[in-house]
């Protein structure tokens, strides 16, 4: 007899198993399941922050809500609205940077930007992937670091374990799944390095954000 996709009450007793189907033991069925609710509260925290990031112009209210749901940003720094997250706790932002409108942070493993980083609308950068040759079809995590003065051009997206360096400029749409050294352009997908920036010593400040995003 069936009680639910995950649990079978059989003449010999209770089974557990996977989405797979694979039988588990009692131990490995009691983690699997306390891992499901920790998810339900994530889900429902995630829904509040996504509501406030969409809906509130405000600036000032956004960044408690975001500071309150764990992310860490600097006090000169903000992040347009409609910024979607996957686990706030692991996004890290410094000093005189801005996420565009829309934008995707991860946040599974750690997301570390520096000071006077440019990130444009609809940017997407993960943390986390399949692992496509994994009979269980696993995630395989890897922090993103982005640092000083970099720019990221509208729906850019940067994989896990990416390193961008100071002052390197990804163009808009590339696809960046490798490390990008310090003042190239990268571009294409997958993001390949087109260029070099002229600017080696920036000292620019990004400025304030326009009231309502």
């Amino acid at each position: 007899m069936l009680y639910s996709e995950n649990i079978h009450f059989t003449k010999n007793g209770i089974n557990f198993t996977d989405k797979d189907g694979r039988k588990l033991r009692v131990n490995t069925a009691v983690k699997k399941g306390l891992k499901r609710v920790s998810n339900w509260f994530l889900d429902m925290k995630l829904y509040g922050v996504h509501f406030v990031s969409l809906y509130f112009p405000f600036w000032s209210i956004r960044r408690f809500v975001f500071k309150i749901a764990g992310v860490k940003i600097d006090r000169n720094s903000i992040i347009h609205m409609g910024c979607k997250f996957f686990d706030p706790n692991g996004v890290n932002i410094g000093r005189d940077t801005i996420v565009g409108e829309r934008a995707f942070l991860d946040g599974r493993a750690p997301i570390i930007m520096g000071d006077h980083v440019d990130i444009a609308s609809e940017v997407m950068i993960y943390n986390s992937e399949h692992d496509i040759n994994s009979p269980s079809f696993k995630a395989i995590n890897g922090m993103v670091k982005i640092s000083d003065y970099v720019f990221i051009g509208p729906r850019a997206i940067i994989l896990p374990g990416v390193k961008i360096g100071t002052g390197a400029v990804v163009a808009a749409g590339a696809v960046v799944t490798k490390n990008v050294r310090d003042f190239s352009i990268v571009a294409g997908v997958p993001a390949k390095e087109i260029g070099e920036r002229k600017l080696k010593n920036p000292k620019y400040s990004l400025g304030r954000a326009r009231l309502f995003q």
